[in-house]
């Protein structure tokens, strides 16, 4: 499945580093990632884990080659800010 969300353009996702390796979400969606550690932080999970076989592709706009792990990290820090 390929992501179809507007948030792979968001200009956000410029600033996260480029990750192209294969074992670490290669070609999967940053957005998306971002959401599941937003949705993590919010709820403050203390075992956090990312599963990448459950993101979508994407290979358009700023989240193309970006790394799903800083995206996951922010999403997550950003989450549990909005939490207070």
């Amino acid at each position: 499945m390929t992501c179809q969300l507007q948030h792979h353009y968001s200009p956000d996702f410029s600033r996260l580093p480029e990750d192209q390796s294969k074992f670490n979400g290669r070609h999967k969606c940053a957005g998306c990632a971002y959401e599941k550690g937003y949705e993590q932080g919010r709820s403050k999970t203390q075992f956090l884990n990312i599963d990448y076989t459950t993101l979508p592709d994407s290979q358009a706009g700023t989240v193309r080659h970006r790394s799903v792990q800083a995206a996951f990290a922010k999403g997550y820090f950003d989450g549990v800010i909005a939490s207070y």
